[in-house]
């Protein structure tokens, strides 16, 4: 039972790793280099993440600064970036490669903060999908009689107790990241 519920909470942090990811990758009017992560570059035909082929640095508050080590590279890293949907017209001067975030009107703070909604709302629906799975597991080994129905209702107080603990995490970090992207 113990391993049942370590199990899920692991799945349950990693399910957490994974919406923080995705908020990191929102693009919020702040310069982030995790914007980046998503895109990679035909590189000698092969499909390489930018973010290893290239330093990549933050020179003000809203400019990315690329720097491929490889200087032939820099046409793909730009055709790369304007074929994704950053939605960013990328500046090459030769030597790097310059994305500026413009300051996102009222009306794209209010769209990315239902996005960001719905990252949390699938990551709740993922966490509800962790507890029903770990529940399912104990029940089959109830029907088993491998642990009495005591157990079984300590197991399903403790999966709810873990349960609620991640959904409110889940809930900080969308109000958290709502409030990072109105308050631009």
């Amino acid at each position: 039972m113990k391993e049942i519920l370590n199990n899920a909470k692991a799945r349950m942090e990693k399910t957490l790793g994974v919406l923080s990811s995705d908020f990191a990758s929102i693009r919020a009017g702040r310069a982030n280099p995790a914007v980046l992560d998503r895109i990679t570059v035909d590189y000698y035909g092969t499909q390489t993440p930018i973010n290893q082929m290239a330093a990549i640095s933050v020179s003000d508050a809203r400019v990315l600064v690329i720097q491929p080590w490889d200087k032939t590279s820099l046409k793909a890293i730009e055709k790369a970036i304007q074929a994704s949907d950053l939605g960013i017209n990328p500046a090459n001067d030769g030597s790097v490669i310059r994305l500026t975030f413009p300051i996102p009107s009222e009306e794209r703070r209010k769209e990315l903060c239902k996005e960001i909604r719905k990252l949390g709302e699938d990551s709740k629906i993922a966490v509800r999908a962790i507890r029903r799975d770990s529940n399912d597991k104990i029940k089959s080994l109830k029907k088993d009689g491998e642990v009495t129905e005591d157990d079984v209702k300590k197991f399903d107080k403790d999966i709810q107790n873990l349960t609620d603990k991640y959904i409110s995490m889940v809930d900080s970090a969308v109000s958290d990241k709502e409030r990072e992207i109105l308050s631009i």
